[in-house]
């Protein structure tokens, strides 16, 4: 199906209008999204997503129906990855809860204009160069493998050359002045941490993009259905942020869910590279005779996977362990360095307390390990300390250290 003008501007319009309607009405102003909030703009966003697929089902067929669901669902499961690294630089870059909207938001669109360039340079190198199919599978393949081998560690710091390059070469403050890029020190103008952390943010953003694009040019070829698809999993990524911050640690088997969809999608490039092929040492330049994976069952095999992976992962005793444990470090983390409001500080306190509760009603043999992770359990003790002399002294910021 050809896509006309009128229907690219469109679009277009519509995704930027929903990220101004993001901004003004949810960003602009610093606030915690409570649990509600969060669930209610992710449902809206993952319906509008579908309902888009919908409309493309309807007036472009089934094939092209397909191509979007399944661009989309793995474009959002990577999104989902994505997260973890999120987390880790929000804590990494001490960022306050409120203001993490902002910075969320500054890397969606850093990241839609990035894979939107992407996409069409790929798309380019497509219709010039049928041999790219085989660098594609190749990138996918080994994606594939570097996820098996990936551990989400909480006290690991996130570290590429973007944000070596950031730290070098912006010299900010040392404190935040709420969700302000300059500020003021010492009577001069500076630069505030929030431009670091969201030129972190933007910069690890199109560092994924060399994975997504691959893998969703993988399961179609149709620029306009590669970026709605991108689009929409990128929109409602800030509301999901929030909506499952607590449950992104439980997700111990996500990474080998994602390898085998990678690997699937990676494979089905090779294929349809060997199907279409022209280069002259592989079956002297002709095409090679294989069969090719259909959309629609990588679409069922993609769900499936997917399904799997999370159900396997929610009732792990591994991944209830791995979520309570590195839920205790944020939020004494939090308590203790990063929040400053003193109303959410004593609701931080309260999360912590249970999620203690939660580490005590482990497996004996995981309670153990949480006991020999020194460098937690000095850090849990030091809140509570710090709480002890905030209380007595009636202030939430009495005895920072």
């Amino acid at each position: 199906m050809q896509v006309s003008g009128v229907v690219w501007v469109l679009t277009v319009l519509g995704i930027v209008g929903l990220l101004l309607f993001d901004f003004f009405f949810h960003v602009r102003k610093a606030h915690i999204p409570r649990l509600r909030e969060a669930a209610l703009w992710t449902s809206i966003y993952v319906s509008i997503a579908i309902l888009f697929g919908v409309g493309v089902w309807i007036f472009g067929g089934s094939t092209m129906g397909a191509e979007y669901f399944a661009g989309y669902v793995t474009e959002e499961a990577l999104s989902v990855d994505n997260l973890f690294v999120f987390l880790l630089l929000m804590a990494s870059f001490k960022v306050p809860r409120a203001d993490q909207q902002k910075v969320l938001l500054f890397g969606i669109v850093v990241a839609l204009l990035a894979r939107t360039g992407f996409i069409l340079l790929g798309s380019a190198l497509i219709n010039s160069f049928a041999w790219i199919f085989y660098v594609f599978g190749l990138i996918l393949l080994i994606t594939a493998g570097n996820l098996l081998r990936k551990k989400h560690d909480d006290g690991e710091e996130p570290d590429n050359f973007v944000i070596r390059l950031a730290r070098r070469f912006l010299r900010t403050s040392d404190h935040y002045d709420g969700d302000k890029l300059v500020t003021y020190q010492d009577g001069k103008r500076v630069l505030t941490p929030m431009l670091l952390v969201m030129v972190a943010i933007g910069g690890t953003d199109i560092l994924f993009a060399l994975d997504s694009i691959p893998a969703i040019f993988g399961l179609t070829q149709n620029v306009y259905l590669v970026f709605t698809a991108t689009a929409f999993s990128l929109l409602g990524l800030r509301q999901l942020y929030f909506l499952i911050d607590g449950l992104l640690d439980r997700l111990v088997f996500l990474s080998y869910g994602l390898a085998a969809i990678l690997a699937l999608i990676g494979v089905k490039l090779v294929l349809h590279a060997l199907h279409e092929n022209s280069v002259p040492f592989i079956n002297g330049g002709d095409p090679v005779d294989v069969a090719e994976i259909p959309t629609v069952l990588s679409l069922g095999i993609i769900i499936g996977v997917l399904v799997i992976t999370v159900i396997a992962s929610l009732l792990s005793p591994k991944g209830r362990a791995r979520t309570a444990q590195a839920a205790a470090r944020r939020h004494a983390t939090e308590f203790l360095d990063v929040e400053t409001d003193p109303a959410y500080c004593d609701e931080i306190y309260h999360k912590l307390l249970v999620e203690e509760e939660n580490l005590k009603r482990l497996p004996e043999k995981y309670r153990a390990r949480v006991r020999g992770e020194s460098e937690l359990m000095a850090l849990l003790e030091r809140a509570h300390r710090v709480h002890e002399e905030r209380v007595a002294a009636g202030s939430c910021f009495a005895a920072r250290t």
